[in-house]
Protein backbone atom coordinates (compact mmCIF):
# COMPACT_ATOMS: atom_id res chain seq x y z
CA UNK A 1 0.00 0.00 0.00
CA UNK A 2 1.26 3.44 -0.89
CA UNK A 3 2.90 5.78 1.64
CA UNK A 4 2.76 9.60 1.86
CA UNK A 5 6.00 11.00 0.78
CA UNK A 6 4.73 14.66 1.51
CA UNK A 7 5.14 15.93 5.05
CA UNK A 8 1.88 16.38 6.74
CA UNK A 9 0.92 19.38 8.63
CA UNK A 10 -1.18 18.43 11.81
CA UNK A 11 -3.93 20.84 11.93
CA UNK A 12 -4.01 22.01 16.24
CA UNK A 13 -7.99 22.30 17.75
CA UNK A 14 -7.01 22.62 21.66
CA UNK A 15 -9.29 20.95 23.62
CA UNK A 16 -12.39 23.76 24.82
CA UNK A 17 -12.28 22.58 28.78
CA UNK A 18 -9.34 21.15 29.08
CA UNK A 19 -8.78 19.38 32.77
CA UNK A 20 -7.91 22.13 35.30
CA UNK A 21 -4.79 22.01 36.35
CA UNK A 22 -5.58 21.30 40.45
CA UNK A 23 -7.55 18.46 39.57
CA UNK A 24 -5.03 17.14 36.86
CA UNK A 25 -2.30 17.26 40.24
CA UNK A 26 -4.72 15.54 42.42
CA UNK A 27 -5.28 12.86 39.30
CA UNK A 28 -1.04 12.56 39.25
CA UNK A 29 -1.35 11.93 43.24
CA UNK A 30 -1.27 7.94 42.13
CA UNK A 31 -2.40 7.34 38.50
CA UNK A 32 -2.17 3.79 38.71
CA UNK A 33 -1.82 2.42 35.34
CA UNK A 34 -3.88 3.10 32.23
CA UNK A 35 -6.99 5.08 33.83
CA UNK A 36 -5.84 8.44 33.85
CA UNK A 37 -5.90 10.09 30.43
CA UNK A 38 -4.57 13.26 28.91
CA UNK A 39 -6.85 16.09 26.88
CA UNK A 40 -5.62 15.30 23.93
CA UNK A 41 -4.95 12.95 21.10
CA UNK A 42 -3.49 12.67 17.56
CA UNK A 43 -5.56 11.28 14.72
CA UNK A 44 -4.22 10.56 10.92
CA UNK A 45 -6.71 8.90 8.22
CA UNK A 46 -5.78 6.48 5.34
CA UNK A 47 -8.01 6.10 2.42
CA UNK A 48 -7.05 3.57 -0.50
CA UNK A 49 -5.53 5.93 -3.91
CA UNK A 50 -5.35 8.97 -1.38
CA UNK A 51 -2.96 7.79 1.15
CA UNK A 52 -3.06 9.18 4.22
CA UNK A 53 -4.35 12.57 4.77
CA UNK A 54 -5.87 14.95 7.57
CA UNK A 55 -3.51 14.70 10.51
CA UNK A 56 -5.10 16.39 13.59
CA UNK A 57 -4.33 17.56 16.79
CA UNK A 58 -7.17 17.48 18.51
CA UNK A 59 -9.35 17.07 21.77
CA UNK A 60 -9.38 13.36 23.31
CA UNK A 61 -12.69 11.82 22.85
CA UNK A 62 -15.03 9.45 21.37
CA UNK A 63 -14.73 7.91 18.17
CA UNK A 64 -17.65 7.68 15.32
CA UNK A 65 -18.17 4.19 14.30
CA UNK A 66 -20.26 2.27 11.87
CA UNK A 67 -21.17 -0.47 13.39
CA UNK A 68 -20.19 -2.50 9.91
CA UNK A 69 -16.45 -1.41 10.68
CA UNK A 70 -14.29 -3.70 9.32
CA UNK A 71 -11.94 -3.86 12.35
CA UNK A 72 -15.21 -5.20 14.35
CA UNK A 73 -15.75 -7.93 12.80
CA UNK A 74 -11.97 -8.84 10.75
CA UNK A 75 -9.97 -7.49 13.91
CA UNK A 76 -7.33 -5.53 11.49
CA UNK A 77 -5.63 -3.92 14.56
CA UNK A 78 -2.47 -3.00 15.24
CA UNK A 79 -0.89 -0.69 18.18
CA UNK A 80 2.45 -0.11 20.04
CA UNK A 81 3.38 0.93 23.56
CA UNK A 82 6.04 3.46 24.81
CA UNK A 83 6.87 6.19 27.10
CA UNK A 84 8.29 10.27 27.47
CA UNK A 85 9.91 10.91 30.72
CA UNK A 86 10.16 14.68 32.11
CA UNK A 87 13.55 15.72 32.38
CA UNK A 88 15.71 17.46 35.33
CA UNK A 89 15.47 20.39 33.15
CA UNK A 90 12.06 20.20 32.37
CA UNK A 91 11.71 18.90 28.81
CA UNK A 92 10.43 15.62 27.92
CA UNK A 93 12.38 12.71 26.31
CA UNK A 94 11.08 9.44 24.45
CA UNK A 95 13.11 6.22 24.52
CA UNK A 96 13.51 4.80 21.29
CA UNK A 97 10.85 5.53 19.41
CA UNK A 98 12.18 5.20 15.95
CA UNK A 99 11.78 1.28 16.85
CA UNK A 100 8.46 1.60 17.78
CA UNK A 101 7.31 2.95 14.89
CA UNK A 102 9.43 0.32 12.82
CA UNK A 103 7.57 -2.63 14.53
CA UNK A 104 4.47 -0.73 13.99
CA UNK A 105 5.04 -1.26 9.80
CA UNK A 106 5.98 -4.88 10.22
CA UNK A 107 3.21 -5.50 12.29
CA UNK A 108 1.06 -3.37 9.67
CA UNK A 109 2.72 -5.54 7.04
CA UNK A 110 1.60 -8.82 8.64
CA UNK A 111 -2.10 -7.55 8.91
CA UNK A 112 -2.14 -6.47 5.60
CA UNK A 113 -2.41 -2.95 6.88
CA UNK A 114 -1.12 0.16 4.91
CA UNK A 115 2.51 1.52 5.99
CA UNK A 116 2.48 4.76 8.00
CA UNK A 117 5.95 6.60 7.28
CA UNK A 118 8.37 6.50 9.98
CA UNK A 119 8.77 10.38 10.08
CA UNK A 120 4.57 10.63 10.59
CA UNK A 121 4.62 8.07 13.44
CA UNK A 122 7.51 10.29 15.39
CA UNK A 123 4.85 13.63 14.58
CA UNK A 124 2.24 12.53 16.03
CA UNK A 125 4.23 11.56 19.38
CA UNK A 126 5.64 14.95 19.55
CA UNK A 127 3.03 16.57 18.84
CA UNK A 128 0.82 15.00 21.67
CA UNK A 129 3.82 15.13 24.60
CA UNK A 130 3.82 18.76 23.53
CA UNK A 131 0.09 19.66 23.75
CA UNK A 132 0.19 17.59 26.67
CA UNK A 133 3.03 18.05 28.49
CA UNK A 134 1.52 19.19 32.06
CA UNK A 135 0.66 15.91 31.96
CA UNK A 136 4.07 13.95 32.59
CA UNK A 137 3.84 13.23 36.09
CA UNK A 138 7.01 14.01 38.65
CA UNK A 139 9.33 11.29 40.05
CA UNK A 140 9.07 7.38 38.97
CA UNK A 141 5.83 8.33 36.76
CA UNK A 142 5.77 8.38 32.67
CA UNK A 143 3.14 9.85 29.96
CA UNK A 144 2.58 5.93 28.80
CA UNK A 145 1.80 7.06 24.81
CA UNK A 146 -0.75 4.57 23.13
CA UNK A 147 -0.04 4.82 19.23
CA UNK A 148 -2.64 2.46 17.36
CA UNK A 149 -4.37 1.86 14.05
CA UNK A 150 -7.42 0.28 12.85
CA UNK A 151 -9.94 -0.75 9.59
CA UNK A 152 -13.06 1.53 9.84
CA UNK A 153 -14.49 1.10 6.63
CA UNK A 154 -17.81 0.20 6.45
CA UNK A 155 -18.82 -3.55 4.94
CA UNK A 156 -18.89 -7.53 5.49
CA UNK A 157 -16.39 -9.17 3.90
CA UNK A 158 -12.69 -10.88 4.15
CA UNK A 159 -10.69 -8.74 2.58
CA UNK A 160 -8.04 -6.29 3.82
CA UNK A 161 -10.25 -2.52 4.63
CA UNK A 162 -9.58 0.34 2.35
CA UNK A 163 -9.62 2.77 5.33
CA UNK A 164 -7.71 3.18 7.94
CA UNK A 165 -7.78 5.37 11.44
CA UNK A 166 -4.42 5.76 12.97
CA UNK A 167 -4.61 7.53 16.67
CA UNK A 168 -2.50 8.41 19.55
CA UNK A 169 -3.50 8.72 23.06
CA UNK A 170 -1.51 9.54 26.05
CA UNK A 171 -2.33 8.09 29.59
CA UNK A 172 -0.37 9.34 32.36
CA UNK A 173 0.89 6.36 34.94
CA UNK A 174 2.97 4.72 37.46
CA UNK A 175 3.70 1.25 38.25
CA UNK A 176 2.25 -1.20 36.05
CA UNK A 177 2.11 -4.58 39.21
CA UNK A 178 0.05 -3.68 41.72
CA UNK A 179 1.63 -5.78 43.86
CA UNK A 180 3.76 -4.50 46.72
CA UNK A 181 6.25 -7.54 46.62
CA UNK A 182 9.48 -7.43 45.84
CA UNK A 183 9.56 -9.76 43.15
CA UNK A 184 6.55 -11.26 40.86
CA UNK A 185 4.52 -14.46 40.65
CA UNK A 186 4.15 -16.41 37.35
CA UNK A 187 1.72 -19.18 36.63
CA UNK A 188 2.93 -21.76 33.62
CA UNK A 189 0.39 -22.06 31.23
CA UNK A 190 -0.22 -25.77 29.73
CA UNK A 191 -3.23 -25.21 28.45
CA UNK A 192 -2.97 -22.27 26.35
CA UNK A 193 -0.35 -20.81 23.78
CA UNK A 194 0.00 -17.47 22.76
CA UNK A 195 1.25 -18.22 18.99
CA UNK A 196 2.09 -20.65 16.66
CA UNK A 197 4.46 -20.95 13.76
CA UNK A 198 3.26 -19.07 10.77
CA UNK A 199 0.83 -16.84 13.12
CA UNK A 200 0.57 -13.17 14.36
CA UNK A 201 3.21 -13.96 17.45
CA UNK A 202 5.79 -11.20 16.11
CA UNK A 203 3.02 -8.72 15.91
CA UNK A 204 1.72 -6.19 18.45
CA UNK A 205 -1.93 -6.60 16.88
CA UNK A 206 -5.26 -6.94 19.58
CA UNK A 207 -5.84 -10.57 18.84
CA UNK A 208 -2.66 -12.03 20.52
CA UNK A 209 -3.70 -9.91 23.81
CA UNK A 210 -7.20 -11.35 23.43
CA UNK A 211 -6.47 -15.13 23.11
CA UNK A 212 -4.51 -14.83 26.63
CA UNK A 213 -6.58 -12.97 28.61
CA UNK A 214 -8.11 -16.81 29.87
CA UNK A 215 -4.74 -17.70 30.65
CA UNK A 216 -3.79 -14.70 32.15
CA UNK A 217 -7.23 -15.30 34.65
CA UNK A 218 -5.94 -19.02 35.24
CA UNK A 219 -2.78 -17.22 36.69
CA UNK A 220 -4.83 -14.67 38.79
CA UNK A 221 -7.34 -17.79 39.96
CA UNK A 222 -3.63 -19.26 41.43
CA UNK A 223 -2.75 -16.12 42.77
CA UNK A 224 -0.12 -15.31 40.38
CA UNK A 225 0.31 -11.72 38.94
CA UNK A 226 1.33 -13.04 35.03
CA UNK A 227 1.30 -16.13 32.88
CA UNK A 228 4.31 -17.43 31.28
CA UNK A 229 3.61 -19.39 27.54
CA UNK A 230 4.65 -22.14 26.64
CA UNK A 231 5.86 -23.26 22.94
CA UNK A 232 3.06 -24.32 21.00
CA UNK A 233 4.39 -27.26 19.59
CA UNK A 234 6.47 -29.01 21.80
CA UNK A 235 4.81 -27.03 24.66
CA UNK A 236 8.21 -27.32 26.40
CA UNK A 237 10.32 -24.21 25.82
CA UNK A 238 9.56 -20.87 27.55
CA UNK A 239 8.58 -17.81 25.33
CA UNK A 240 7.22 -15.05 27.08
CA UNK A 241 4.54 -13.73 28.92
CA UNK A 242 1.65 -12.46 28.70
CA UNK A 243 2.89 -8.99 27.84
CA UNK A 244 6.51 -9.15 28.02
CA UNK A 245 9.65 -10.88 27.50
CA UNK A 246 12.14 -12.87 29.63
CA UNK A 247 15.40 -13.03 31.06
CA UNK A 248 16.99 -15.96 33.06
CA UNK A 249 20.63 -15.06 35.02
CA UNK A 250 23.29 -17.50 36.00
CA UNK A 251 25.47 -18.38 38.64
CA UNK A 252 28.17 -17.95 36.11
CA UNK A 253 27.30 -14.22 35.43
CA UNK A 254 25.93 -15.34 31.94
CA UNK A 255 22.08 -14.28 30.51
CA UNK A 256 20.20 -16.23 28.52
CA UNK A 257 16.84 -15.15 26.88
CA UNK A 258 13.69 -17.16 24.30
CA UNK A 259 15.21 -16.55 20.75
CA UNK A 260 13.06 -14.57 18.16
CA UNK A 261 11.51 -16.46 15.42
CA UNK A 262 8.53 -15.56 14.82
CA UNK A 263 6.20 -16.34 17.73
CA UNK A 264 7.84 -14.02 20.14
CA UNK A 265 7.30 -10.21 20.28
CA UNK A 266 10.83 -8.44 19.57
CA UNK A 267 10.26 -6.36 22.57
CA UNK A 268 12.35 -2.48 22.11
CA UNK A 269 13.48 -3.26 26.29
CA UNK A 270 14.35 -6.81 25.16
CA UNK A 271 16.51 -5.26 22.70
CA UNK A 272 17.75 -2.81 24.75
CA UNK A 273 18.44 -4.82 27.57
CA UNK A 274 20.53 -7.35 25.26
CA UNK A 275 23.02 -4.37 24.55
CA UNK A 276 23.30 -3.29 27.63
CA UNK A 277 24.14 -6.63 29.03
CA UNK A 278 27.01 -6.89 26.31
CA UNK A 279 28.14 -3.18 27.18
CA UNK A 280 29.04 -4.74 30.39
CA UNK A 281 30.48 -7.66 29.49
CA UNK A 282 27.79 -9.81 30.26
CA UNK A 283 27.58 -13.39 28.04
CA UNK A 284 24.62 -13.36 26.71
CA UNK A 285 22.32 -16.39 24.91
CA UNK A 286 19.62 -15.94 22.79
CA UNK A 287 18.62 -19.81 22.90
CA UNK A 288 15.44 -22.41 23.95
CA UNK A 289 15.26 -22.67 27.38
CA UNK A 290 12.67 -25.69 29.49
CA UNK A 291 10.26 -25.38 32.27
CA UNK A 292 12.08 -28.23 33.00
CA UNK A 293 15.55 -26.68 32.80
CA UNK A 294 14.10 -23.81 34.65
CA UNK A 295 12.88 -25.88 37.36
CA UNK A 296 16.41 -27.80 37.57
CA UNK A 297 18.32 -24.93 37.63
CA UNK A 298 16.53 -22.73 39.97
CA UNK A 299 17.04 -25.89 42.46
CA UNK A 300 20.06 -26.63 41.76
CA UNK A 301 21.25 -23.14 42.61
CA UNK A 302 22.20 -22.77 38.98
CA UNK A 303 19.99 -20.34 38.48
CA UNK A 304 20.02 -17.34 40.25
CA UNK A 305 17.28 -14.49 38.78
CA UNK A 306 14.88 -14.00 36.88
CA UNK A 307 13.31 -10.92 35.19
CA UNK A 308 10.51 -9.62 32.74
CA UNK A 309 10.51 -6.55 30.71
CA UNK A 310 8.23 -4.68 28.44
CA UNK A 311 8.06 -0.96 28.17
CA UNK A 312 5.26 -1.37 31.09
CA UNK A 313 7.29 -3.28 33.43
CA UNK A 314 10.42 -2.02 32.96
CA UNK A 315 12.76 -5.03 34.47
CA UNK A 316 10.44 -6.48 37.39
CA UNK A 317 11.69 -9.57 39.10
CA UNK A 318 10.11 -12.84 38.68
CA UNK A 319 10.36 -14.63 42.11
CA UNK A 320 8.11 -17.51 41.94
CA UNK A 321 6.68 -19.97 39.12
CA UNK A 322 3.64 -22.16 39.70
CA UNK A 323 1.96 -24.52 37.45
CA UNK A 324 0.29 -27.77 37.41
CA UNK A 325 3.17 -29.95 39.04
CA UNK A 326 3.72 -27.09 41.83
CA UNK A 327 5.78 -24.04 42.52
CA UNK A 328 9.23 -22.99 42.92
CA UNK A 329 11.45 -19.69 43.35
CA UNK A 330 14.15 -18.61 41.89
CA UNK A 331 17.42 -17.65 44.39
CA UNK A 332 15.45 -16.46 47.56
CA UNK A 333 12.06 -14.98 45.60
CA UNK A 334 13.40 -11.23 45.84
CA UNK A 335 15.03 -9.07 43.10
CA UNK A 336 18.47 -9.47 42.38
CA UNK A 337 22.02 -7.76 42.11
CA UNK A 338 22.24 -8.06 38.37
CA UNK A 339 18.47 -7.39 37.79
CA UNK A 340 18.19 -3.89 40.09
CA UNK A 341 21.60 -3.15 37.83
CA UNK A 342 20.46 -3.12 34.59
CA UNK A 343 17.16 -1.80 35.37
CA UNK A 344 19.07 1.34 36.86
CA UNK A 345 21.19 1.62 34.20
CA UNK A 346 17.92 1.89 31.20
CA UNK A 347 15.79 3.75 33.48
CA UNK A 348 19.11 6.33 34.13
CA UNK A 349 19.32 6.64 30.14
CA UNK A 350 15.67 6.53 29.65
CA UNK A 351 15.31 9.80 32.04
CA UNK A 352 18.46 11.61 31.32
CA UNK A 353 20.44 10.61 34.23
CA UNK A 354 23.21 9.02 32.71
CA UNK A 355 25.29 9.41 29.41
CA UNK A 356 23.22 7.60 25.95
CA UNK A 357 25.68 5.86 24.61
CA UNK A 358 23.84 3.93 22.12
CA UNK A 359 21.88 7.51 21.11
CA UNK A 360 18.44 6.00 22.28
CA UNK A 361 17.11 9.19 23.82
CA UNK A 362 14.50 11.49 21.66
CA UNK A 363 14.27 14.35 22.95
CA UNK A 364 10.59 16.47 22.07
CA UNK A 365 11.51 19.42 24.48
Amino acid sequence: MSQTTQPLHFARQPHPSPVAPEQRAELLRNPGFGRVFTDHMATIRYTEGKGWHDAKIEPRGPIPMDPAAAVLHYAQEIFEGLKAYRTADGGATLFRPEENARRFQKSAERLAMPILPEALFLEALDQVVSIDRDWIPEGDGSLYLRPFMFANEAFLGVRPSSEYLFIVIASSVGAYFKTQADAVSVWVSENYTRAAPGGTGAAKCGGNYAASLVAQAEASRNGCDQVVFLDAVERRWIEELGGMNVFFLFEDGSMTTPPLGGTILPGITRASVLALAKDKGITVREEPYSLDQWRADAASGRLREAFACGTAAVLTPIGTVKGRDGEFTIGNGRSGARTEELRNTLVDIQRGRAADPHSWVHKVF
